[in-house]
């Protein structure tokens, strides 16, 4: 009967911690502003490619809008 006594409040305990959040700051969401600040300089927008990987460099693409191209204008 012992062993059963002990053994609810350290699940207990487990369930909490599970529960707590994190206190590190959120690396993702730092990666994910530093890609996008980065694309928008190059001029262009972030847009999601549909994956959910957990890292903000496989999860999107910079989709360059407007400006150089490789093809002439005929000149």
């Amino acid at each position: 009967m012992r062993p059963l006594t002990l053994a609810a409040p350290v699940a207990l305990l487990l369930a909490a911690a599970a529960c707590a959040p994190t206190t590190g700051s959120n690396s993702y969401a730092n990666e994910l502003r530093e890609l996008s600040d980065s694309c928008e300089a190059r001029g262009g927008i972030l847009v999601p490619t549909g994956q959910q990987s957990g890292r903000p460099q496989n999860d999107n693409v910079c989709r360059i809008t407007g400006g150089a191209s490789r093809l002439t204008t005929g000149g």
